[in-house]
């Protein structure tokens, strides 16, 4: 009887832990090559700006970590590596937003990496437009999450600097 009893224990526990996973894979599928925990870091490692972008678009604070690091991903295609670099530095958390974004159709690594960064440039702001579809807001927000960043960026980096983002994000 006590061999009974421990296999049904065992089998629960069994079936919690491949319902747990299942529920998981649900999440991520719901966001595909972004990962719950990195948003989630990224609305915590820039509270104020994904503050003020996540009220100007009306999202949840990990879609406007997202949106965020899809719109700074798009500034970084664009502009040098010292212009982007100044940018970066004043905004909180840089790294965890473009990893919040969500992955674009055509970047799966390697050779395609390229060609996703090209695409970014050729693309601009309607390649912005399809990732924020993929984070669950309307592309119309677009306009307002780039004068959301861009205001952030002039307070937290000065002038030269915000408009420095307005221009590549136009």
């Amino acid at each position: 009887m006590r061999r009974q009893g421990r296999l049904g224990v065992v089998r629960l526990a069994l079936l919690t832990v491949l319902a747990i996973g299942g529920l998981a894979s649900r999440i991520d599928a719901a966001r595909p090559g972004v990962p719950i925990d990195t948003s989630t870091a990224a609305a915590q490692a820039s509270p104020e700006l994904v503050k003020a972008l996540s009220s100007e678009i009306g999202g949840t604070p990990e879609q406007a970590a997202g949106a965020a690091g899809a719109m700074f991903g798009l500034a970084k295609s664009k502009l040098s590596a010292d212009d982007f670099s100044k940018i970066a530095k004043a905004v909180p958390g840089m790294d965890l937003l473009l990893k919040a974004a969500p992955s674009s159709a055509a970047a799966s690594g390697g050779p395609t990496d390229a060609l996703s960064q090209l695409a970014g440039t050729v693309g601009g702001i309607p390649a912005v437009a399809s990732q924020f579809s993929k984070l669950g807001l309307k592309p119309e927000m677009v306009p307002k999450a780039v004068s959301a960043l861009t205001s952030f960026v002039t307070k937290s980096g000065g002038a030269n600097l915000g408009s420095l983002l307005a221009g590549v994000l136009k």
